[in-house]
């Protein structure tokens, strides 16, 4: 069965299967569950334009809207972890590690306090230009040292900014409840109440920084080898790193600034992958695009369920899974060795 999904196009083609699955328990699965009729006939009159405005035509709605930016968050966070973890050499890295989540944190945060800022779209704004920032600012001190951005450098500079930033943040909310109430709802992580047009101000960002770590796995591949080795197969290391650090970061600010920022998902899926497709960096991005929505939608669906009628926020499910497997996958693959 392992042999099997090592092949692209089986793999490719259940991945698919199982995405369109949790796509629709996601559409019918909620604290007011819906028979497939119901679903199909009110998707078809939102879509279409054609909807009388009842209440299963909003549920289907907000449902649809829910389902299509987990998805989008499910591959950004996905591949932008997966790229991560080769450029810093850091079996335990996610977007994190950059600083992107605490810059893209910073900014929302300063948005609050200084602005009449009251609605998700203008997170998103901030929160994309607070995360690219930050891992500007993350490769500019890592690039002061005598060895230029090295996997160790980028590391600790992203801790260090990170360190700082919740400091600030800190400081910040404890002389502002209105502001501290607000970011604690975003911070937690969620992908309910965020319309899907939402995407089209993040979409260039998330287009080309999709294509980049995409098309980045001859590369990745190449890089696993050593710098030594990769300046013999031709490549431009330093070249290589940036085109690849670029693309990891916009995804990962595009996704923070969406949804706030989820973790371990990131961290997880590209381990869970490797365990079925083996070292091939292109098998493994593709299966991480494929995996990330699938957990980011599972949850959230169980989220919905588990603590009716209120919902647990797909950030908590996702630290409340994703520990635990975490925790397993050391033990099974010794990522830590």
């Amino acid at each position: 069965m392992t042999g099997a999904l090592r092949r692209p196009v089986t793999a490719s083609l259940l991945g698919l299967a199982v995405l369109a699955a949790c796509a629709w328990l996601s559409l019918v699965v909620g604290s007011r569950g819906l028979a497939t009729g119901e679903v199909l006939g009110a998707a078809a009159a939102v879509l279409t334009g054609t909807g009388t405005g009842s209440a299963t035509e909003g549920i289907v709605q907000a449902r649809l809207d829910r389902t299509f930016i987990g998805v989008v968050v499910g591959v950004a966070v996905a591949l932008s972890g997966a790229a991560m973890q080769w450029l810093t050499r850091n079996p335990l890295a996610d977007p994190g590690i950059l600083g992107v989540n605490a810059g893209a944190s910073l900014a929302v945060v300063l948005g609050l306090q200084f602005t009449a800022l009251t609605s998700v779209g203008g997170y998103v704004w901030l929160a994309l230009l607070g995360g690219i920032v930050a891992a500007v600012v993350v490769y500019a001190v890592a690039s002061l040292g005598p060895s230029g951005p090295q996997p160790l450098t980028l590391a600790l500079a992203g801790a260090a900014l990170s360190a700082g930033v919740v400091s600030v943040i800190a400081g910040v909310l404890v002389s502002n409840r209105g502001a501290l109430d607000t970011f604690r709802f975003w911070q937690v992580g969620s992908i309910a109440g965020r319309p899907a047009d939402l995407v089209a101000g993040v979409a260039p960002l998330l287009v080309v920084s999709l294509a980049v770590v995409l098309l980045s796995g001859p590369v990745l591949n190449a890089t696993a080898l050593g710098d030594d080795l990769e300046r013999a197969l031709g490549q431009r290391v330093l070249l290589a790193r940036g085109a690849v650090a670029l693309g990891a970061v916009g995804l990962a600010a595009a996704a923070v600034a969406l949804a706030g920022p989820i973790g371990f998902v990131g961290l997880v899926v590209p381990h869970l992958v490797r365990l079925v497709t083996g070292p091939d960096h292109r098998r493994i991005l593709l299966g991480s695009a494929l995996v990330g929505p699938v957990l980011i939608l599972l949850t959230d669906t169980l989220g919905r369920v588990v603590t009716p009628p209120s919902e647990v926020q797909v950030g908590i499910m996702t630290a409340v899974l994703g520990a635990p497997a975490l925790i397993l996958l050391v033990r099974r693959s010794a990522v830590l060795r």
